[in-house]
């Protein structure tokens, strides 16, 4: 099978997407596929070829690893010179639709929140993950948290603020204050006081003009994947530096990651149906992973979904599905036959 796996793009997880690219292409040339890396902003300006470049299995991107801060975006459009306000690169959507499907090594921004989904639908190229409308929706965590109240799915109690909009009506300490459409844990904090709650606020608007502020619930943190019908294992995620940031997802030995987790199998039990209540609430396809914390009393908390699921050598979901006996090229492998069942 031909399969174009796109990454980078320009949101702050650019680099995660490259380091998760890079390893879902090596897994699917092991499975015997013919894959074609490239940068989804960046393109390739050479000489373009796509029956040459799949038989060649090209690799078009440029990878230095996930750094401790958030890639400079700016300097990203800046290299590439010319139309650096086109957000498809130059001869990214031909490579696309000669192959047979395209795998999205891709997190954040338009690849993430359904206008590069919606894109690829109306060319008719075929694609990995939920569509369009399912990516929109769990995006936004505005809109994932109203749907989940709606169909009484528990979430934290919160609001939404714009920019310039006053925030001095929030009084529920401590808090967690985050982008509305973020992701990687970039831009979150938590906040004990009015002080910390200010200054976090004025640091996630730096990222987006609306954010969400949220109760803080008390309790152990956990991740569960869902690959096409079947609920993976809870995974216990410890931060040892106390907060599940950016750099603590990311950069190794600053956070603890135990799957199966060690909890009841009641704990087990609600945690999985949880986490299959959500993927169904936003009408999610082939693959997602959904965040939860889990409190003294045993109520799951869902804290958001992913519709697009870190892939690197530390994400969670590969270590939910090696726990499952499905290693890394099987699992890619999986996500790309579950993806190409919704164009039957």
């Amino acid at each position: 099978m031909n399969i174009a796996v796109i990454t980078g793009g320009l949101s702050t997880e650019r680099d995660v997407a490259i380091c998760s690219g890079s390893k879902i292409t090596k897994a699917l040339r092991q499975k015997g596929h013919n894959v074609v890396f490239i940068d989804v902003f960046m393109g390739y300006s050479g000489e373009c070829d796509p029956e040459k470049l799949f038989k060649e299995n090209a690799d078009l991107v440029h990878n230095n690893g996930v750094s401790e801060t958030v890639p400079d975006l700016e300097a990203v459009k800046a290299s590439r010179g010319g139309e650096a306000d086109c957000f498809l690169g130059k001869n990214v959507i031909k490579i696309c639709r000669y192959a047979d499907i395209t795998f999205f090594a891709l997190h954040g921004g338009e690849g993430e929140n359904g206008q590069l989904q919606a894109t690829f639908d109306i060319l008719g190229i075929k694609y990995t993950g939920a569509d369009y409308l399912s990516a929109a929706l769990a995006m936004d965590k505005g809109i994932t948290k109203a749907l989940f109240e709606q169909h009484k799915v528990l979430t934290p109690k919160g609001e939404i603020f714009k920019k310039n909009e006053s925030t001095s009506g929030w009084d529920c300490f401590p808090c967690v204050i985050k982008p509305c459409s973020g992701g990687s844990s970039v831009g979150i904090a938590k906040a004990e006081n009015r002080a910390q709650f200010d200054e976090a606020v004025k640091d996630a608007f730096r990222y987006e003009d609306e954010i969400v502020v949220e109760q803080f619930v008390s309790g152990r943190e956990f991740s569960v994947g869902v690959l096409g019908n079947e609920v993976l294992p809870p995974i216990e995620i410890i931060p040892t530096t106390g907060f599940y940031d950016y750099k603590a997802k990311y950069q190794a030995g600053l956070t603890i990651e135990k799957c199966p987790a060690d909890i009841t199998p009641e704990q087990d039990k609600i945690l999985r149906a949880c986490a299959l209540e959500a993927f169904k609430v936003l009408h999610l396809e082939a693959y997602a992973r959904m965040d939860y914390i889990l409190d003294e009393e045993n109520n799951a908390y869902c804290l958001e979904a992913n519709t697009l699921p870190g892939m690197t050598p530390t994400s969670l979901l590969p270590q939910e599905a090696e726990a499952v006996g499905i290693g890394y090229p099987d699992l890619c492998e999986k996500i790309v036959e579950l993806s190409l069942e919704k164009y039957r």
